[in-house]
């Protein structure tokens, strides 16, 4: 039925989501459903919102979500988890985040929102669940629930793990309220190259790619110092770069380590039958590290996460569980979308 509302023509509907009504659907988002065409977008997230495991972490962070808020009901969980996973799978700040909800149909009908009903949270509520994420520390809950999650479809873990770092940018620049950088970033260099910001330390199963943990530091910590924290403890086989050479003096772990020969001594191998099998060998140990790349590839290029948004490391380190427990999934969605 189409009726009229402040000299706005809308059509009025029921649609169900998660137990909510929305009563009402603008004519954008009538031509919206009336298209045939999907798109890439509408695509990847048909496909995440089947394979996330939703009810979980709706009961995760229910506890603590407020019931409802001053002067008007809170808007639903459901809807703002969603909001708060397409904010990582697309990089946007609070008020990016907004705009696309108001800009972007599928997205909007992804959440459970309609510009009819007029109830589209603005970037202070998506501010204020991401504070509440942080605060509860439970970004370190769902990646834990996540992992427990893949276990049991037995996705998750073999007995080998691969660790390693990468170098997250941190904005260097003064022009803020402080007038200086953020005193948790530090500068290091790699190469030739000079880099501020953070490090993002991952342990990877070495069968599927997948991360099952995570910690963080300044730039300029060197990545042994975390390598500890990195082991799940019930591997017999720890592959690392060249870098690690010494870890298994600093850990307790009695499994095999097997950490790259560094680059001028591998350039030195000759032809001879030892170095032959030595170079076998180095490329063996490379083809199972590369998994470990994967899950970097998967934040850095698919996700879009190039630089620290957020000053502080609580904050960027509760970031980074949700983006790699959400890579997890993303890295086997088809897998899961098989098993059903």
């Amino acid at each position: 039925m189409i009726i009229e509302r402040n000299g706005v023509l809308m059509v009025q509907s029921v649609l169900g989501f998660q137990g909510d009504v929305m009563s009402q659907l603008s004519f954008s988002d009538v031509e919206y459903g009336a298209k045939r065409k999907k798109t890439k977008r509408e695509i990847f997230l048909a496909e995440m919102e089947s394979v996330v495991p939703w009810d979980s972490m709706i009961k995760l962070i229910e506890p603590v979500y407020p019931r409802s808020a001053v002067g008007r009901p809170a808007y639903a969980l459901p809807s703002m988890l969603r909001v708060y996973c397409m904010q990582q799978w697309y990089g946007l700040s609070d008020p990016s985040m907004e705009e696309a909800l108001y800009e972007i149909a599928s997205m909007r009908r992804f959440a459970g929102f309609s510009l009819g009903s007029g109830s589209i949270p603005d970037e202070t509520t998506i501010l204020n669940f991401r504070h509440l994420l942080e605060a509860n520390k439970l970004t370190e809950h769902v990646f834990a629930l996540i992992n427990q999650y893949l276990l049991s479809k037995g996705l998750c873990l073999s007995k080998g793990t691969i660790v390693d770092a990468t170098i997250i940018q941190a904005p260097s620049s003064t022009k803020n309220a402080s007038g200086s950088r953020d005193p948790e970033m530090h500068q290091t260099k790699k190469g030739n190259n000079w880099h501020f910001g953070m490090k993002a330390h991952i342990g990877v199963d070495a069968e599927t790619g997948l991360v099952h943990s995570l910690q963080t530091t300044s730039a300029n910590v060197h990545d042994l110092n975390a390598v500890e924290e990195l082991l799940t403890g019930e591997e017999n086989a720890i592959f690392a770069a060249a870098g690690y050479r010494g870890a298994e003096r600093r850990t307790q772990s009695q499994a095999a380590w097997h950490i790259a020969m560094r680059p001028g001594k591998r350039r030195a191998l000759t032809d001879s039958a030892k170095d032959r099998i030595t170079e076998q060998l180095e490329t063996l140990k490379a083809r199972v590290r590369a998994k470990v790349e994967h899950p970097f590839r998967v934040i850095k290029i698919q996700f879009g996460f190039i630089k620290a948004r957020y000053r502080g490391m609580a904050k960027n380190r509760a970031q980074l569980h949700m983006l790699f427990a959400l890579a997890n999934l993303y890295m086997v969605r088809r897998r899961l979308m098989a098993m059903g």
